[in-house]
């Protein structure tokens, strides 16, 4: 779908464009002069839009806050012509918990920041309150020590790549001669972070193993990778927090369970997505949902205390009564967190190449959709467990949100350092990236090692030292 706007002022293009793309989800959006389906016309105090021949003028008073009105008035129009309703108004940042710790510490109250909410971006109550919840659980886990880091490994490789994956996952199969190469290259420059590490006398509060699928690799190969991050970051350090992203149940064994035990493994995630046999084939796993609970069951035989699963809502495909069963198996195995996704259909993804190329996909729609959102809340408090954390992504269908649930102390520390962006993570792997956080400064660095697993073993002592440069303008 082609969507013409015609605007009087471009330096607003940027905010309709956002607004216009949360009701038409995959429409093409260009900007036009004349055989336009949608006119804006913005004025000193108020803001025009016509379409079809029906003209509705919004007015406002204040100028300083034209992009704000801009939005607002755009959104109540297409909300009136769709009847969609879309729970978090014109905010589209992905990190909106941070208003409201912002206003909590200011000394504001629940209700004068929910009218705030609603005021300035037309969010729903249930969203206000949730970002509320949300601040107050961070603000005495979030870190506040300079010199405390959490280091992230990553490991590129899957069972296989499921539909809505748009990250550097590679299906193990085809890349067997490389695991090998690829895991003496991270050695290497896990050895190398570490040694920095101690040489500046820096506090590791997390370490997360993730990917891509770190127990996608073979037993043998799990331990030596293990051993070596343990050695590496664990022994002779003090760490809060300790995950590895099991994340796919096929490729969970007791050999890896056991490993994972051996060198003190504090959190595992076993992540079904789904809990129905169809949605699994159609997106591209390979296991199904008897599988899931096997392993989480092998994992408690094994003195796992904290596992998280997680869960996608708005999976092609699925209505509401999936949800609903996912929802109900879910909560006989009683994880001790939960993370609940929202779909988003990324770029780079298999799913986005069939919409675009017109191929058969059905994703839920806008009403729908909340009524899923309202069966994660349900399952949240059957089990007892608070929402922690939170983000957005752009893409995400119905524009909704990522969700954190724990159980009380059995938050993902990890989780919530790396969305609030108030702590270095030092990143190790394939398309792992390292963020520099200057707290007295309020700014970031990045650095990116490069995607591409096999030019990542040819360039990894070039990644290792631009590392390092950008590490050392902060720690000097």
């Amino acid at each position: 779908m082609k969507i013409r706007v015609k605007l009087n002022n471009m330096d607003y293009r940027y905010d309709v464009y956002h607004m216009i793309s949360m009701f038409y989800k995959f429409s093409e959006i260009d900007f036009v002069e004349d055989e336009w389906d949608i006119s804006i016309e913005v004025q000193q105090n108020s803001i025009n839009i016509l379409q079809e021949d029906e003209l509705e003028t919004f007015e406002f008073s204040n100028e300083e806050t034209v992009k704000s009105e801009i939005k607002k008035a755009i959104f109540k129009y297409l909300h009136k012509k769709t009847g969609k309703e879309l729970p978090w108004g014109t905010l589209i940042g992905i990190r909106p918990s941070k208003i409201a710790l912002e206003l909590i510490n200011q000394g504001k109250d629940d209700e004068y920041i929910i009218n705030y909410f609603s005021e300035h971006s037309l969010v729903k109550r249930n969203k206000a309150e949730l970002c509320i919840n949300i601040a107050r659980s961070e603000k005495s886990l979030v870190n506040k020590d300079k010199n405390t880091i959490s280091v992230y490994v990553g490991m590129p490789f899957c069972p296989t790549r499921c539909l809505y994956c748009s990250f550097t996952s590679n299906p193990i199969k085809g890349c067997k001669n490389v695991v090998e190469p690829y895991l003496q290259s991270l050695c290497y420059e896990i050895e190398k972070t570490a040694e920095y590490i101690r040489t500046k006398g820096l506090k590791i509060q997390c370490v997360y193993f993730g990917g891509g699928t770190p127990t996608s690799i073979n037993d043998e190969q799990f331990e030596k990778i293990m051993e070596h991050i343990y050695n590496s970051f664990v022994r002779e350090n003090n760490i809060e927090e300790f995950t590895v992203e099991c994340g796919r149940p096929d490729s969970i064994t007791s050999s890896k369970l056991n490993t994972m035990k051996k060198y003190n493994v504090h959190r595992i995630s076993i992540n079904p997505q789904t809990m129905n046999d169809d949605t699994l084939k159609l997106i591209g796993r390979k296991h199904t949902v008897q599988d899931v609970i096997d392993k989480f069951k092998m994992a408690r035989e094994f003195g796992f205390n904290h596992i998280n699963m997680d869960i996608i809502v708005g999976l092609p495909g699925e209505e509401l009564k999936h949800v609903k069963k996912t929802c109900k198996e879910i909560l006989k195995l009683s994880p001790d967190s939960i993370t609940v996704h929202g779909m988003s259909v990324k770029r780079a993804s298999k799913l986005h190449e069939n919409i675009v190329n017109n191929k058969e996909f059905s994703l839920p729609g806008q009403g729908e959709l909340n009524l899923m959102y309202e069966e994660t809340v349900n399952l949240a408090k059957d089990l007892n467990i608070k929402p922690y954390y939170m983000y957005r992504q752009k893409n995400m269908v119905g524009n909704m949100e990522n969700v954190g649930y724990a159980k009380p102390s059995k938050e993902g520390l990890y989780n919530i350092q790396i969305i609030e962006e108030v702590q270095t993570i030092i990143a190790c792997g394939a398309d792992a990236a390292t963020k520099v956080v200057f707290l007295d400064e309020n700014r970031i660095e990045r650095h990116a090692n490069v995607k591409d697993v096999r030019e990542y073993i040819n360039r990894t002592e070039e990644m290792v030292n631009k590392k390092i440069k950008l590490l050392n303008t902060r720690y000097k």
